[in-house]
């Protein structure tokens, strides 16, 4: 392969965890040259998920450690994509690693965000420039840390659209005359938790056992009342927030009556809610849609149903939908490289632009 532009090579792991997206770029224009999801190591997934949903302890041992492995598994998934398309090291600028989020809580007294997938660990098995833990100087700023990518998303895909990344946790951007940009909520983590708890399922393939749900009104109801709904932006969430213990929590006891799929139908019901509910003061005229929701057509069908916009891939521009968000960091890395914000002080509440991340090499 060659690029006349430079390659950055992008990585990231989602809030769902269910592998590492791989993505090797170039700039001016863009081209998503070579991109591949590898499988995230079973212990490794794990942990992670009960990390990020609050319910594992460890000690500070086990954490340094999990961060060393982590930031293994990222280098394991670039140098296999490297090998893939027949690239050396040092024909690839940096990769722009977003880790592991194991923890987001921006709102706590002391904010923080943290993402585990130790860069120096990369840097020394890649032989590559590293730039990450993006989200830190954000916060620091004052703002949520989150979304980062509506700034990559003004950059590659038109105005008057909405870009919709259904992830574990939603999140949106708005191109408007301006750059909106927040988390809508939930879209795949109580989906998959529910699947696997209920059904042993890692993950509710295409909705297809959500489709044979009916949707229960007064559950829906119950889950639709929690205060993030209501909140403006700007605003960011996670698995800390939206899991099984949550859905348990707002539903009472009433939860025991209803059945596994009706329970399952209803969970996609309040991802496709809550996300028009975010859009409707808006007056976009399509969502491009992207994240691993996109292979669920019967939450695509209620977001165009509910949204009453078309509804396409985010693959009509030329960007595979499963790895916009890889492609993202990318460019957020060739910004920090050049010095450039990488932030929205709009979307995330920022006292102002601030250049993003750490780089090592």
């Amino acid at each position: 392969m060659t690029s006349g532009q430079p390659l950055f090579l992008g990585l990231i792991s989602g809030t769902s965890c269910d592998g590492i997206d791989a993505a090797l770029v170039s700039f001016a224009p863009f081209c998503l040259h070579q991109a591949k999801t590898y499988p995230f190591p079973g212990a490794l997934r794990d942990l992670s998920l009960s990390l990020g949903q609050g319910q594992a302890m460890v000690n500070l041992d086990d954490l340094g450690q999990l961060d060393v492995a982590l930031g293994a598994a990222f280098s394991d998934a670039a140098n296999a994509l490297l090998s893939a398309a027949g690239l050396k090291p040092d024909q690839i600028t940096a990769i722009g690693s977003h880790g592991q989020t194991v923890r987001h809580r921006p709102n706590a007294n002391a904010p923080f965000t943290l993402q585990l997938g130790c860069p120096h660990v990369i840097a020394e098995r890649t032989g590559i420039k590293v730039v990450a833990d993006f989200r830190r100087r954000d916060v620091a700023a004052g703002g949520q840390g989150a979304p980062l990518v509506p700034a990559f998303h003004a950059a590659i895909f038109p105005p008057g659209c909405a870009v919709l990344n259904l992830g574990g946790i939603a999140n949106v951007t708005i191109l408007l005359d301006s750059v909106l940009g927040f988390d809508t909520g939930p879209a795949n983590c109580l989906l998959d938790a529910h699947a696997q708890a209920a059904f042993g399922l890692t993950h509710d393939a295409g909705g297809s056992v959500a489709s044979t749900g009916k949707v229960h009104g007064a559950l829906l109801s119950r889950l639709l009342d929690d205060p993030y709904f209501q909140r403006a932006p700007p605003k960011s969430t996670g698995r800390e927030v939206f899991n099984l213990a949550w859905m348990h929590n707002r539903a009472g006891v009433t939860i025991e009556s209803i059945s596994a799929v009706d329970i399952q139908a209803t969970l996609l019901e309040l991802t496709a809610v809550s996300i028009a509910d975010a859009l409707k003061p808006h007056q976009i005229n399509e969502l491009l849609v992207c994240g691993g929701g996109v292979h669920c057509p019967p939450l695509l069908k209620r977001l165009s149903k509910l949204c009453r916009v078309p509804v396409a891939s985010t693959a009509r521009f030329g960007l595979d939908p499963d790895f916009v968000e890889a492609a993202a960091f990318a460019w957020l890395a060739r910004e920090t490289l050049a010095h450039r914000p990488g932030n929205r002080p709009e979307v995330t509440g920022a006292s102002g632009l601030r250049v993003l991340g750490a780089v090592i090499g």
